[in-house]
């Protein structure tokens, strides 16, 4: 298959990261999510601490070596988004059209997961802004805090805090990759680790933290030996690395044929890992200092129990603010991956610069997301049960099914000195491939396991 070349507005060229670090960091920022402090920290607690961690590492491994590096080297072969992409794969079967309706599911998927997440990154924007006013921690019981989720997570319930957080995010799309998407990561992704890290320490020095850290280091072996445990493991690290065939394939796009992508995909996974385990030693030890278990997740642990335990804490104020902002800077690097698939697509599609395909694709993001306020959990549970499964499915058959051995071999081998591993590809076609086609199945099955 010959390479394609893709004209974006136009031109010759395409936009791109202007360093190693910034697509590194911007990849980490689109991995780093809710998933990572809402999901990892109590599924780390229901699935037997470190027996969960043993299966969990092990799926990251896998993942990080086999799909993130194929859809990198996927959208840098394609120099576009996952429709021109898909197209040019099925081209070579005199297929294009097929391919270029099927790279449409990831780019819906990621403007439906992009407005979903639109809602949540409103709830986040309030919570953070409210730790400086008081208003984050001002509930009496939790009772109070719950009753207060609830009508902010109502229909048209925080109406502009999630509009404030969608213009936040297309402000810095407009200004594209390098000046928009890479140096917006390169703030905020350190400063989430820093705070996180001091959160740490702070807990660290909490009596009754040590209980969390035993916890979260034994291994049950009754645990480990569990299916459920090694399912939401599979799931956990399925959708913390971002494979859906839309976010980290438009990435990919971006990079210059000089990149290593094999040693990138790695770095990706190492920190997204960091950033999980981080979120776990700071939220289950807090959770030990009360003697509370870690039994509720999603936006139940972030918006209720977490404040209000907060508020039971020394220095509870100031520790509010560093992990709402925290928190909040890791939802916006997810939120701004999310929705560069739809706008690279309008641009290259429509032929419009890129200001113009952002507020496009803004409208649909503020209409939509106001509209779906009050069953934003249902609509993000069909997109994770269903579409991102099999975007990254669709993206791995094209890929290493489709193209063909060597093709892939080219492609990941591009910038590297040294051979990636002949393993690769078949680990790839016949390991990773079915693995997303079991991530959906036992999604469906189980009703989800993201």
């Amino acid at each position: 298959m010959k390479e394609k070349s893709v004209k974006s507005n136009g031109k010759d060229s395409r936009e791109s990261f202007n360093s190693r670090w910034g697509f590194i960091l911007a990849c980490i920022g689109s991995a780093v999510g809710m998933g990572n402090i809402w999901m990892f920290s109590t599924r780390v607690s229901l699935y037997g601490g470190g027996s969960f961690l043993i299966p969990y590492f092990i799926f990251v491994i896998l993942i990080g070596s086999t799909g993130v590096i194929g859809e990198m080297s996927l959208g840098r072969a394609a120099r576009s988004g996952p429709i021109d992409a898909f197209g040019m794969i099925c081209e070579q079967k005199g297929k294009r059209k097929i391919g270029e309706a099927l790279g449409m599911i990831p780019v819906l998927g990621s403007l439906a997961m992009a407005i979903g997440y639109t809602v949540v990154m409103g709830w986040i924007l309030k919570y953070a802004v409210g730790t400086f006013t008081g208003a984050t921690l001002a509930p009496e019981s939790i009772e109070d805090f719950g009753g207060r989720f609830g009508s902010m997570a109502s229909a048209f319930g925080n109406n502009l805090w999630q509009i404030g957080a969608l213009i936040i995010c297309m402000a810095i799309l407009m200004f594209g990759v390098g000046r928009g998407i890479e140096k917006a990561n390169k703030i905020l992704m350190p400063v989430f680790f820093i705070l996180f890290v001091i959160l740490g320490i702070y807990v660290f020095f909490q009596p009754g933290a040590a209980a969390g850290y035993h916890y979260i280091f034994r291994v049950d072996k009754a645990a480990l030996l569990s299916p459920k445990t090694w399912i939401f493991a599979l799931g956990q690290a399925f959708f913390s690395l971002s494979v859906a065939g839309n976010g980290t394939l438009i990435y990919g796009s971006y990079l210059s044929d000089e990149e290593d992508i094999p040693a990138s995909a790695g770095r990706v996974a190492f920190f997204d890992t960091v950033a999980a385990m981080l979120a776990a030693l700071v939220i289950i030890p807090a959770m030990a200092t009360t003697g509370a278990q870690l039994n509720q997740g999603g936006p139940g642990l972030l918006f209720i129990y977490l404040p209000n335990l907060i508020k039971s804490m020394p220095g509870s104020t100031l520790i509010a603010m560093i992990f709402f902002v925290a928190v909040l800077f890791a939802g916006m690097t997810s939120l701004i991956n999310l929705y560069e698939a739809p706008i690279a697509t309008v641009q290259e599609k429509l032929h419009i610069g890129r200001k113009p395909a952002c507020l496009v694709i803004a409208v649909i993001g503020i209409v939509m997301s106001l509209l779906i306020q009050g069953i934003v959990s249902g609509w993000m549970d069909v997109l994770s049960i269903y579409i991102c499964p099999l975007g990254a499915g669709i993206a791995g058959i094209m890929f290493f099914w489709i193209a063909g051995e060597k093709y892939v071999e080219v492609q990941v081998n591009k910038g590297r000195e040294n051979t990636f591993t002949k393993l690769y590809f078949p680990i790839c076609k016949y390991i990773y491939v079915p693995i997303c086609i079991l991530v959906l199945v036992l999604g469906i099955a189980l009703g989800g396991i993201g």
